[in-house]
């Protein structure tokens, strides 16, 4: 079941262009940990924002779904200026 762009909260958004934005060598573990770094969430909220999104099918094997891609892009685009 995939939520709708509009849906996904802010951390929720964040988290899919992180994702979009990691180095190839960094796994989605350390994305969180970066993001529990500057006071975003909790590692504990992390990664149950990370479970989710895995579950609602934007991230699949490490990496973003299409959905997920289309997503991360979305957020991209809202969040520049």
């Amino acid at each position: 079941m995939q939520e709708n762009f509009e849906e996904l909260d802010i951390e929720n958004r964040v988290i899919l262009l992180a994702i979009l934005k990691k180095e190839d060598d960094e796994s989605l573990q350390e994305v969180i940990l970066k993001l529990c770094d500057t006071g975003m969430f909790d590692l504990k909220n992390g990664k149950k924002r990370l479970k989710e999104l895995k579950k609602n099918g934007y991230i699949s094997d490490g990496a973003l779904t299409m959905i997920g891609l289309q997503r991360a892009q979305d957020a991209q685009r809202e969040f520049t200026i």
